[in-house]
């Protein structure tokens, strides 16, 4: 996605890569951050996919690789520009204190919220002359990282009950969740539509009303999959193909920056 929005923001072929790269480094640096931290979690609730739970690789191992991986981060966005490294370390950093503290908190929606929000504002600033992001495209990713919180947590209650996870949406119950997962995601299409000057298109209308309709047909029926009832899966796999919707309606309006 960081890839395919620089290229529609104008950047050249080395600046997409240095751009991809970048996000590449951080995702590694929070990714195995996180599974570092919930290895003992993971290894409770039989998570046989994590490889660190699963004793695959040394937890040691990963440990400087993140280190490797959060240094790589800093040292690529600095060869970009400083307004968009402080975007690009404000992102790794928020969405390293969801990893630790905040994931067990009610305040776990801010990380995903600043994180996602900081991805096109890194992504534009590292244009040559730093131009400002558009706010609309910033919040819009900003709406789209939240409800991606809620819905991903759907799958899990189960789990994350078992081993003390207790953040915002555990703490509003799965139905409270499925409402703010799906309401911040058709929020993040309505901004993405209406946010660009200029009249509404005919297919950005349209994808507000596919934002609209899946979900309130998720709610009423779904498949009776899931470990934490049909509604949860069913409204998992809604969101899930709103936040499909969104993060191409992301790409294409990086064209309008």
């Amino acid at each position: 996605m960081a890839a395919l929005l620089a290229a529609g923001v104008g950047h050249s072929p080395g600046g997409i890569a240095v751009v991809s790269l970048t996000v590449a480094a951080s995702q590694f640096a929070v990714g195995w951050t996180n599974d570092l931290l919930d290895a003992d979690r993971d290894a409770l609730v039989g998570r046989t996919d994590k490889p660190v739970a699963a004793g695959m690789v040394g937890r040691r191992t990963v440990a400087v690789a993140a280190v490797l991986a959060a240094g790589a981060t800093v040292a690529l966005a600095l060869t970009t520009n400083a307004v968009a490294a402080l975007w690009a370390v404000l992102g790794l950093l928020s969405a390293l204190l969801y990893d630790w503290p905040l994931k067990s908190t009610s305040l776990s929606v801010l990380p995903y919220a600043i994180s996602f929000g900081a991805l096109p504002a890194f992504v534009v600033s590292a244009l040559p002359g730093a131009p400002l992001p558009p706010a609309w495209l910033v919040a819009a990713a900003a709406l789209l990282g939240a409800g991606a919180h809620f819905a991903n947590v759907l799958p899990d209650f189960v789990d994350d009950a078992r081993t003390g996870v207790h953040g915002l949406p555990h703490r509003l119950g799965p139905t409270g969740s499925r409402i703010a997962g799906i309401g911040l995601l058709i929020a993040a299409t309505v901004t993405l539509v209406l946010g660009p000057s200029g009249p509404p298109s005919g297919v950005g209308l349209a994808a507000i009303a596919v934002a609209v309709v899946i979900p309130t047909l998720a709610w009423y029926a779904g498949g009776t999959t899931g470990r934490v009832g049909t509604r949860p899966v069913a409204a998992f796999r809604a969101a899930m193909l709103v936040a499909l919707i969104d993060v191409v309606l992301l790409v294409a309006n990086g064209r309008l920056v």
